[in-house]
């Protein structure tokens, strides 16, 4: 088995381990978003040129809306979680 490599793409080093309270939700946020996104534009407009269009500018505004969102609401959702799940 090789050992995981250091670099992200070439010669760029991998995050340290700090930035994953950072990375994840703004990869989790902008995923959600796109999705979420496409899925309301073709309920909307159908599959045709002016959803794919119009896709990339409404999915840039949420996820400007829905990164913030997630850094605000991931504490409280940890501490529901807590509540609910025995973690250890």
């Amino acid at each position: 088995m090789s050992t995981p490599s250091p670099y992200i793409v070439g010669r760029i080093p991998k995050l340290p381990p700090k930035y994953a309270l950072i990375v994840m939700p703004l990869l989790m946020s902008g995923m959600m978003s796109g999705i979420i996104c496409m899925v309301n534009l073709v309920r909307a407009l159908g599959w045709s040129r002016a959803a794919l269009a119009a896709w990339p500018g409404t999915w840039l505004l949420a996820w400007a809306v829905a990164f913030p969102t997630v850094l605000l609401v991931i504490p409280v959702v940890k501490r529901i979680t807590g509540r609910l799940v025995r973690l250890a």
